[in-house]
């Protein structure tokens, strides 16, 4: 899988939401300043080169679809930062998190419950 560019996996988060969209339609909901209708149409084909989005054709245009799930590239995505930025080590990025005080107390709390069921599920 590779890795998409800020403005490609800005057009995945509307396909995503949407399902299945035309050109038009990622352009109606994406936020101000909003890009010219060649440049969508212009992501949208490399989506389609990199197999993140398929087609149906519809007259002269075409509705878009995501070919590649939300979850799927989350995981990716999420595996990846970890390994670029902290040598493939969870517990750095949760540490790191924990120090620059970007996890509250609570959250920390919630997030050693998580990993306490998930170890007794595993023993």
């Amino acid at each position: 899988m590779k890795a998409l560019t800020q403005a490609e996996e800005e057009v995945m988060q509307l396909l995503w939401q949407l399902e299945k969209a035309y050109v038009r339609d990622l352009l109606e909901r994406w936020p101000a300043p909003k890009p010219a209708y060649n440049t969508i149409s212009t992501i949208i084909r490399i989506l389609e080169q990199k197999g993140f989005v398929g087609h149906e054709p519809h007259g002269k245009t075409h509705a878009y679809y995501p070919l590649v799930s939300k979850e799927t590239y989350s995981s990716y995505a999420g595996g990846n930062l970890i390994q670029k930025y902290f040598d493939g080590s969870l517990p750095r990025l949760v540490a790191h998190l924990a120090q620059d005080e970007s996890l509250s107390t609570s959250e920390l709390d919630q997030l050693l419950a998580q990993l306490q069921a998930l170890k007794n599920q595993k023993a």
